[in-house]
């Protein structure tokens, strides 16, 4: 459990720390079994011995990390906080069974609710369920009541809906992707009843939700997040409060992005860092509305297209005259074709050079068509990816090959050819579609369920460290490295100093190097099977935002 104490935003912060008797993940440093935190900053790294003589008498506070791991802190680079508050107190189906699993969950939440509430919830995956159905509106509604209710798929791309909610929301009937019979809402209905739903929680609601997300991000040893809000997501009022609980709240710092096509200067005025995170051009794969250039395996549809290439390229523009990032949800070939475009006629217009200097975003890339690695790198454009989705769709029988035929399947997330382009990546959940894990993600990359798209676990710590940070463009404020003057931002890691290795991402994957001759820092054994690390302590640029209460303090 969290510390309250330590969590404390009012609590004072250490002037200076030093943490000693442990392992310092450091590439200035990467034989440091200590460190020394002064004013929220790394002051030094070195051996126990040095700073017992150079510093120990002179500290207010020194941490015994009794052979702990200490790393940068992790970035999430794809989140939405509301949203992942109430899968962790609220309705989630991601581990429902079957059918009747789910309707029962439903049912058993709907009747703790007071009478009349929206019910709110997320996480239900018909693909794996033994009836390979979503449930009727009628068998909703018999579930729900009179209620009004929200229920997201997993991919939050498509959701089911009760008939008190269309009732509230009567717009939605002559929208596109509003399947009435059934009661699912894709595309425009979709965005429609999102918004509603959401504008049903008061203020209050939202706020307890964004600090439990907030909360949980803590104790997985998450230092910052990237917010992706936008009108078609939760609305103003939603990612206003997100920004000021990342301000308030002691816990992970909050990046937001606006998705909003034309509104570069709108987005700064909300104080976000860039115009775009979740700017859709498509959907996704799991609710048929991820644009694809050839149909479906399972279904007559190439999917949705939101927007045009004359689009992408207009609001490309005019972030790069802003001086403001750009970013578009991508995920079909389809779509991925049309952001190229958009970029190849931007490029005409200011040139390629002035896109490097911005370095505009994509989010989820995981359909690339062919050249779509080169034209990403000549862009200068950051894939913000998240390897999670592999790990619960991909592989020969995951719900990819069943939507796309296995060939398509197996070329999807390609992380070990954007790396090797030099395509900048950077890790995220998009929580709540899959949970805040971030070694679960690294674990992921790294043993991708298509053996030629895996990627080392040092590159894939990178991605979900430093490629957040570098993700942010011109609006970093850390370089996501345990490096002389950098913000102290990191975490401490029960792990066992034998499980601390160097592990490759090929046919090699059993010949860890423990040389300590190599200079190269070490990271958790992720191998498949074996227990992730747990946080022992999450630190914010100086401020203890979780402490579990495990190390030792003099």
């Amino acid at each position: 459990m969290t510390n309250t104490a330590a969590a404390d935003p009012e609590r004072p912060i250490p002037s200076r720390v030093l943490l000693r008797g442990g392992t310092i993940h450091s590439p200035e440093e990467p034989f440091a079994t200590a460190m020394l935190v002064e004013d929220g900053r790394v002051a030094w790294l070195g051996s126990d011995s040095a700073a017992d003589v150079a510093h120990a008498d002179a500290v207010d506070e020194i941490v015994e990390l009794r052979g702990a791991l200490v790393t940068p802190a992790f970035v999430d680079a794809h989140v939405h906080l509301t949203s992942t508050g109430l899968s962790l107190v609220g309705l989630d189906l991601h581990d429902a069974a079957s059918l009747a699993d789910a309707l029962h969950h439903i049912a058993s939440f709907s009747g703790s609710l007071p009478e009349g509430a929206t019910v709110i919830g997320q996480g239900w995956d018909e693909s794996r369920w033994p009836e390979r159905r979503a449930p009727s509106q009628a068998e909703l509604d018999r579930a729900v009541g009179d209620r009004p209710a929200y229920l997201s798929r997993a991919d939050v791309h498509s959701a089911l809906v009760s008939s008190a909610l269309v009732a509230a929301v009567p717009e939605v009937r002559g929208a596109a992707g509003f399947d009435a019979e059934a009661g699912i809402a894709r595309q425009d209905a979709h965005h429609l009843v999102r918004k509603a739903a959401y504008s049903m929680l008061s203020p209050g609601a939202r706020g307890a939700l964004q600090a439990e997300a907030l909360r949980r991000a803590a104790e997985l040893g998450i230092g910052a997040v990237h917010e992706c809000g936008g009108p078609d997501i939760s609305g103003e009022a939603d990612f206003l409060q997100v920004l000021a609980a990342g301000r308030e709240l002691a816990g992970p710092e909050v990046f937001g992005y606006w998705g909003e096509f034309g509104a570069a200067a709108k987005a700064l005025e909300l104080g976000a860092v860039g115009a775009g995170g979740d700017l859709f051009l498509d959907g996704s794969i799991g609710s048929h509305t991820a644009c694809l250039a050839h149909a479906y395996a399972d279904r007559d549809t190439l999917g949705a297209s939101y927007a045009t290439a004359e689009q992408v390229a207009e609001h490309v523009v005019q972030c790069t005259e802003a001086g403001v990032q750009a970013g578009f949800h991508v995920i079909g070939d389809g779509a991925m074709a049309a952001l190229l475009d958009g970029f190849d006629a931007a490029a005409a217009r200011v040139g390629r050079d002035a896109l490097h200097r911005i370095g505009h975003r994509v989010e989820h890339a995981e359909m690339l068509p062919a050249g779509g690695v080169e034209r990403l790198l000549a862009f200068g454009i950051v894939a913000s990816v998240q390897p999670a989705f592999d790990a619960a769709w991909g592989g020969e029988a995951g719900m990819y090959a069943e939507r796309l035929g296995a060939e398509r399947a197996r070329a999807m997330n390609p992380f070990a050819a954007l790396q090797k382009a030099g395509v900048p990546l950077a890790f995220g959940s998009d929580a709540p579609v899959t949970a805040l894990d971030p070694w679960g993600t690294v674990r992921a990359a790294a043993f991708h369920r298509t053996p030629e798209h895996r990627i080392s676990v040092r590159a894939a710590f990178a991605a979900h460290t430093r490629g957040g940070w570098r993700a942010l463009g011109s609006r970093a404020t850390a370089s996501g490295m345990l490096v002389l003057g950098e913000p102290a931002t990191y975490a401490v890691w029960d792990v066992d100093p034998e499980d601390v290795i160097v592990q490759a991402a090929d046919e090699r994957l059993s010949a860890w190097s423990t040389d300590p001759r190599s200079g190269v820092p070490g990271l958790p054994d992720l191998t498949p099977g074996r227990p992730l690390p747990t946080a022992a302590r999450t630190v914010v640029r100086g401020r203890t935002v979780f402490d579990s209460g495990r190390l030792g303090q003099v």
